[in-house]
């Protein structure tokens, strides 16, 4: 069992999964605020390797990702970071990036070091289950989960397809849009939801959009898992201290518990 899997084997527990990118607003900053997040409730770490065109981002991902970049981080960066964090965590760490930097760095050699940092897992919005399958293959081989992403317009057919190639959970896709702060949730969202579990064994993890502890309780009680990226992005950017991200990681884990 992986390290992602294992996380949802408590009955009842929904998993809280933090998305940060990885050197905003600097590396001191990621390198402080994994393990607070980690202390405060979360149970899986999306790390973001910035890219110079995150068509699945909003704004304020795209924003960080572009500081990111102005202050040097690359591949290379981001597998030093989670290699340090591996050493200071025990939770899960999966990198969310887009299929270009993967392949220019190499396919199986960034599936090798992904395992050799500690990563667990890889997310690429930009690449779907049809097209996937050499990087599939190689994260197999090396033991990494493939998660790949479904939308509410996603067909019977692609919903099909994705339950049958992800590994670890399925991320669902709250909207058809981009990432970032949204003040309510999608109508229709609970239908989505239920229509992929109706066919997919893995657990559900729900991000885009999610801002406030009311929107995480909701999605709570639908889905295993609850992504939250953008809203946290804005914190670290207000208060650098991470006074702010702290106190709202507990917010969003007391109230997917209650």
């Amino acid at each position: 069992m992986s390290r992602i899997s294992s996380v949802f084997q408590n009955p009842g527990h929904t998993a809280l999964i933090p998305y940060v990118t990885v050197g905003y607003p600097n590396l001191e900053t990621t390198l402080k605020a994994v393990p607070l997040l980690t202390a405060n409730g979360a149970d899986i770490i999306e790390l973001g390797i910035p890219f110079s065109d995150p068509l699945a981002d909003g704004a304020t991902i795209q924003e960080s990702s572009f500081q990111a970049l102005q202050n040097g981080v690359n591949i290379h960066t981001c597998l030093e970071v989670a290699r340090k964090l591996r050493q200071i965590t025990a939770a899960p760490l999966v990198f969310m990036t887009y299929f270009n930097p993967v392949l220019k760095y190499g396919v199986d050699r960034f599936c090798q070091a992904c395992i050799q940092a500690g990563v667990d897992g890889l997310i690429l919005p930009d690449l779907p289950p049809e097209e996937g399958v050499p990087l599939e293959c190689a994260a197999a081989e090396k033991g990494l989960d493939m998660i790949y992403l479904l939308s509410p317009t996603s067909t019977a057919e692609r919903i099909h397809l994705v339950a049958e190639k992800s590994r670890g959970f399925i991320y669902l896709v709250s909207i058809a849009g981009v990432t970032g702060a949204r003040e309510g949730l999608p109508p229709g969202l609970g239908t989505f939801i239920a229509r992929v579990r109706s066919v997919a064994k893995l657990p559900l993890c729900v991000g885009f959009g999610i801002s406030n502890p009311s929107q995480a309780r909701e999605i709570s009680r639908l889905a295993d898992g609850v992504i939250v990226g953008s809203r946290l992005i804005e914190l670290m950017k207000a208060d650098p201290d991470l006074n702010s991200l702290q106190i709202f990681i507990r917010e969003l884990r007391k109230a997917m518990d209650g």
